[in-house]
This record gives structure tokens, C-alpha cells and sequence, in this order.
């Protein structure tokens, strides 16, 4: 990242802060949610990706083994009966995304973008729209569930949009009280494997800006927090209406990207 204005550091600095707080607060969301403003203030997508997956693996597990720590003071000190990852569907789901993952980190097969986005954010509504009227959309098909599953890990391996696919699966096949922290074990797993793919390449991994951008994210990861235990403990599940109302604007964004 060459010398930036002051204005253009402060705004990184903001950006990453929102990105905290959206991933912590959400499960989901931080780069997605992020990369299109940090874009506008640099136009370097391989500046950004290295700082967003590196802070993704901090946070995951820092997340998922504080929620575990949690449950088990709870408990007495003894580890609950149901704990915080739900560890059955994350293993069945990594089965089938495993593969597609790898391909469209390798690049083996190149599917037009345009219309993979485009068929990507319509399935994302339906599942969207189904949460905010607090009636979750269900296909009733493993079939199904296994071909959005296969996509969503086929396209998170090519780029960023795959994480709405597969949180709208998730979602349904997981308690709302699980899905956080284990949507970011998933994604430790997911992000490990691109940085992988970084690290092959050769793509320089911006450490040193993680001295000060790391702060920032913590700052919206504390912020997100306590947004997230509001959310999860509503009794109208206003945490599943905010995550359909996220999903839907993600979706209009894309689309609108898409078409443009």
C-alpha cells in the first residue's frame, strides 16, 4: 500500500471498524459488507483480501473458543451437553463444499461472473425474504441443500460472494444460538485455504498494516459483540429478520453490481 492522503487512511481506519463490528455482530458480512467502500477509497483488491483473511482467522477463533469458554463456566466447569458449534451439520456441509472450494480456488473451471452472481444473489432472496417474515424458506431436499452448498464453496473460493449462499443454507439447518460461531469455524477453514492459495502466489499479505488496522477491526469486534447478544436474545428472533434484511441488501447491491 504506497502513501495514502491522511483522508483516505482515516476512512480505511472506519471501514475496518465497520467490518468488525458486521462480521462479530452477524457471523458473516465483514468483507462483503467492506470491500466495496475500502475499493472506492483504493482501487487494489489484493491490497485488502490479505488484511480481511488474516483478521478473519484471528477473530473466528477467538470467537468460537470464547463461546465455548462461556458455555462451559456456565456449566459449572464442565463441558455442556450442546455446545456452541454444531459440529455434525459444519462436517456434513464440508463434505460437499470441499471439492467445489478447491476447484474455484485453482481456477479449474471459469464460469461466466456476471450470471453466477446473478443466479447467486436470486436464491439468496428467496432464502432472505423467508427470514425477514420470520418464515424460513426450507427445500425439504438434500439434493438441494447440497447443490447451494457445492456453489456457495465453489464461489467462495473464486471470490468474496460466496458467504450469502451459504449462510441462507445454514440458517436453516442450524439454531440461531450456533450459527454464529459456526459459520466462523467454517470460514477459518475456508479463509486458511485461500491464504494458502496467497501464500502459493506469492501475493504480499500487508502484515505491517495490520498494526494498525488490527485495532480498528477489534474495536468494531467489541461493538458487534454486544450487538450480537441483543440480537440473539430478542424474543421476536430479530436476530434471523436482521440476518434476512442483511442478505436482501447484500443481494440488491449485487445484483445492481452485476447488471451494471
Amino acid at each position: 500500500m504506497e502513501a495514502l492522503a491522511a483522508w483516505q487512511y482515516l476512512a480505511i481506519a472506519l471501514i475496518f471498524v465497520w467490518s468488525g463490528f458486521v462480521r462479530t455482530s452477524l457471523g458473516f458480512g465483514g468483507a462483503v459488507l467492506s470491500l466495496p467502500f475500502l475499493l472506492l477509497v483504493l482501487d487494489q483488491p489484493l491490497v485488502f483480501l490479505p488484511i480481511i483473511a488474516i483478521q478473519l482467522l484471528i477473530f473466528s477463533s477467538w470467537i468460537a473458543w470464547n463461546g465455548h469458554r462461556q458455555l462451559v463456566a456456565e456449566n459449572g466447569g464442565r463441558p455442556p451437553a450442546e455446545g456452541n458449534i454444531d459440529w455434525a451439520y459444519l462436517w456434513r456441509a464440508m463434505k460437499v463444499m470441499i471439492v467445489p472450494k478447491l476447484i474455484g480456488v485453482v481456477g479449474l473451471l471459469t464460469l461466466p461472473g456476471h450470471v453466477m452472481t446473478s443466479i447467486i444473489f436470486v436464491i439468496v432472496m428467496v432464502y432472505a425474504v423467508g427470514y425477514v417474515l420470520d418464515r424460513p424458506f426450507r427445500s425439504n431436499s438434500r439434493w438441494v441443500d447440497a447443490l447451494l452448498l457445492a456453489l456457495g464453496g465453489y464461489v467462495s473460493g473464486t471470490s468474496l460472494i460466496g458467504a450469502p449462499l451459504i449462510v441462507a443454507v445454514f440458517a436453516t439447518h442450524v439454531a440461531a444460538h450456533q450459527l454464529r460461531d459456526t459459520l466462523f469455524v467454517l470460514w477459518f477453514i475456508l479463509v486458511l485455504i485461500k491464504m494458502v492459495s496467497f501464500l502459493i502466489a506469492g501475493v504480499d499479505l500487508q502484515l505491517i498494516h495490520q498494526l494498525w488496522l488490527l485495532p480498528c477491526a477489534l474495536v468494531g469486534h467489541l461493538l458487534g459483540e454486544r450487538a450480537h447478544r441483543y440480537l440473539v436474545g430478542s424474543r421476536a428472533n430479530l436476530y434471523f429478520r436482521v440476518l434476512g434484511a442483511v442478505l436482501i441488501l447484500v443481494s440488491v447491491v449485487g445484483l445492481l453490481t452485476s447488471l451494471r
